[in-house]
């Protein structure tokens, strides 16, 4: 929304583009629904490819299962890599990682890659995998340690004593959900991702710092993880 940026923005844009350079730019929603852009910028943002990106969904999910299993030249059965596309639904990274310890187990052990099998070796990763943590309980949890109200989470006020609690929600909320920064913003009263980034960056920073403040983190993660 700042005049100055975007012009700033606007000749970088350009200068690049004539350079023959590629510019990836990622946003939360297309550059004809951009609140605060100046019509030039979004005309320019849509003059290349728009991709509205999801989370994978399970068909993804099996096809990458599959696709990563054949290039180890490691036979697993289909029933198996069902199974995990199935319960392991978090995140990619988490998929390949459970995918890389059954080959692992596979490979050490000689044993026969089976779902009861599998089941027993991703005991963990699966428990996790299957506990859905919900901002909204994040937001009960952190409020109630705090002895505030679940309303002020989403309230505009900046008392150390509000914003504080506040900020340790947001931290958890990113560190045990999938939420983007704009989508956990959402969930806190419409906040700007920005604001979201620095409450993270701060608990983070504080928690080395301020042992006390540690240990809260670690005991609302403990109890919202259980």
């Amino acid at each position: 929304g700042k005049d100055s940026t975007q012009e700033e923005f606007f000749h970088t844009f350009n200068a690049l583009v004539e350079d023959g350079r590629q510019v990836i730019i990622s946003a939360d929603k297309s550059p004809t629904d951009l609140e605060g852009m100046e019509e030039r910028l979004r005309s320019r943002l849509g003059w290349g490819m728009v991709a509205d990106i999801h989370p994978a969904d399970y068909e993804l999910r099996l096809g990458i299962l599959q696709a990563k299993a054949e290039h180890a030249h490691i036979q697993i059965p289909d029933k198996v890599l069902e199974f995990l596309a199935h319960k392991i639904v978090s995140n990619v990274r988490e998929l390949e990682g459970a995918l890389n310890r059954i080959m692992a187990h596979a490979m050490l052990v000689g044993r026969e890659i089976t779902i009861e099998s599998t089941a027993d070796l991703l005991a963990d990763l699966l428990r996790a995998s299957s506990r859905q943590i919900s901002v909204d309980s994040i937001q009960k949890q952190v409020a109630a340690h705090y002895g505030i109200r679940v309303s002020e989470m989403f309230s505009a006020r900046r008392a150390r004593n509000i914003a504080r609690p506040r900020q340790v929600a947001m931290y958890l909320t990113k560190n045990l959900t999938s939420l983007s920064y704009p989508e956990i913003g959402r969930q806190f009263g419409g906040r700007d991702h920005t604001t979201v980034m620095h409450a993270v960056k701060t608990i983070e920073t504080l928690t080395l710092s301020d042992s006390r403040l540690g240990e809260d983190v670690d005991l609302l993660r403990s109890l919202l993880s259980n």
